[in-house]
């Protein structure tokens, strides 16, 4: 018997009415992840654990290097199976980590196993999820209607032609997958090789000459106008920190020419090329009335020997301790001057940021627009019980939890979606908590709508993505 129980997570009377009354039915509102297009256009179907579960998952990568379990067992060549037992080695020693809880949720919801993960079980849970994944309801596609996700916001590159988006938007699936804007590759004027190829894949795409910084922008702009036709309504911008500069066109344009010319630029000039592409990206999203993700303050590659040897993304970043609030007012109040701030959602992954991002989102609130600045979700090293409940926590004391947008997976798999379970069950243990303790009303109308809105309804209205009907009114 799974130690996941209908009321997991849920410790007071209050908290189960309220998820399992206002939240536990509520649709998902994915804005921003990471799972590839073509899957989704594909229907792919997957063999085994290994393929939907194990393949590019660092988060476990990690747990299994912290376990004594070589690498041939998390991103080498070892066969499929036996990186799955020594992911089953690993996951007793995870108990108090996320992981625990998400492996077994992930297992419970996906498979109906309810048997916890050891060495013991692995060969029976592996043959029994085979069994599962042979199903023809267990494609791709057929998982996003199971768990009924309303939108998927994947994140794609302005170079990206857009191909499996526009197949899926052609299907028929109930479920939006809507393209997300990244152009982070386009700040990199400081390692020309790279930058340049990117900025050559850009103008072949937007068909754009790209030859001074002008066609720069406007290939730039032209991508971004066919994203909004892909029914795009977000960007995403992946920082250490945010930028600031005092600087003109002409100056910028440039630092462009030189890049462009194979002359790397200084850490000064690429502090004034990037946030004058920032603000310009910010100007674009303002006028379609999009969002605009700050994801700041992660430090990644640390290990250089794995990064030469297995490469990015592989579970070798960790958390910033960069200064973070002067040079981001800066940012948005360069925008804002002139009424060109856009909506916007600030995500720290450093916790001790919490209240700096808290204060910042309250800076900028326009008075028109409800919760136009969002401080986000608990990001990467802060999507689990503890850091969200500070996110939440520091939410609800600087800002209005009432217009918080909630949940997303910022995941690569595609079974990551019990993840919204899992915050929702935070929430309404959370609120329920309040209730016991008399700080809230037990009202059920007022916290029930609170619940909902955080589940979903906040995200649907905020981003204005247009919806299959059967998620549109609920």
């Amino acid at each position: 018997m799974s130690f996941i129980s209908e009321d997991f997570l849920l410790q007071s009377k209050p908290a189960r009415e309220l998820y399992h009354s206002f939240a536990k039915e509520a649709p998902i509102f994915d804005y921003h992840c990471h799972l590839p297009p073509v899957e989704v256009a594909t229907d792919r179907r997957f063999e085994n654990l290994y393929e939907i579960w194990l393949a590019g998952d660092h988060y476990k990568w990690r747990a299994m290097r912290t376990n004594g379990i070589d690498e041939r067992f998390c991103t080498g060549d070892a066969d499929p199976y036996d990186k799955f037992l020594a992911f089953c080695e690993t996951v007793p020693h995870t108990v108090r980590n996320p992981l625990y809880h998400w492996s077994h949720l992930e297992l419970l919801r996906y498979f109906g196993i309810k048997e916890l993960i050891n060495p013991a079980n692995a060969r029976r849970i592996w043959d029994q999820a085979a069994e599962r994944l042979a199903d023809a309801d267990f494609s791709a596609c057929a998982i996003l209607k199971q768990f009924k996700v309303a939108v998927v916001g994947t994140t794609d590159e302005p170079v990206d032609d857009l191909q499996h988006h526009a197949k899926v938007a052609e299907s028929g699936l109930p479920t939006r997958m809507v393209p997300t804007f990244r152009p982070d590759k386009g700040l990199r004027v400081d390692t020309p090789p790279a930058f340049n190829a990117w900025v050559d894949q850009l103008a072949q795409t937007a068909q754009v000459d790209c030859g001074d910084f002008s066609g720069f922008i406007q290939a730039l702009e032209a991508r971004h106008a066919a994203f909004h036709a892909m029914g795009a309504r977000l960007s995403d911008h992946g920082l250490e920190r945010a930028f600031y500069a005092e600087t003109s066109v002409q100056e910028v344009a440039s630092i462009y020419q030189r890049a462009r010319d194979g002359l790397p630029a200084t850490e000064d000039e690429l502090e004034a090329f990037a946030f004058y592409v920032l603000r310009e990206v910010g100007r674009m999203n303002h006028q379609k009335g999009w969002a605009m993700q700050f994801h700041l303050g992660a430090l990644r590659g640390n290990n250089s020997r794995a990064a030469k040897n297995i490469g990015a993304d592989s579970g070798f970043d960790s958390i910033h301790d960069l200064p973070q609030a002067a040079k981001l007012s800066r940012l948005l109040d360069s925008m804002d001057v002139d009424e060109r701030l856009p909506k916007v959602i600030l995500y720290n992954l450093n916790p001790a940021d919490n209240y700096v991002m808290a204060t910042m989102a309250g800076n900028f609130q326009d008075g028109r627009i409800p919760g136009k600045i969002q401080f986000g979700s608990g990001w990467w090293f802060n999507d689990q019980k503890e850091a969200m409940i500070w996110q939440m926590n520091a939410l609800s004391n600087l800002g209005l939890l009432s217009r918080f947008v909630g949940m997303l997976t910022d995941s690569r798999s595609f079974l990551s979606y019990c993840r919204h379970e899992y915050f929702r069950r935070i929430l309404c243990d959370l609120i329920g908590t309040d209730v016991v303790n008399g700080e809230l009303p037990e009202d059920y109308e007022l916290l029930g709508d609170l619940v909902q809105r955080i589940s979903f309804r906040n995200a649907r209205d905020y981003f204005g993505i247009e919806l299959d009907p059967a998620y549109a009114e609920w």
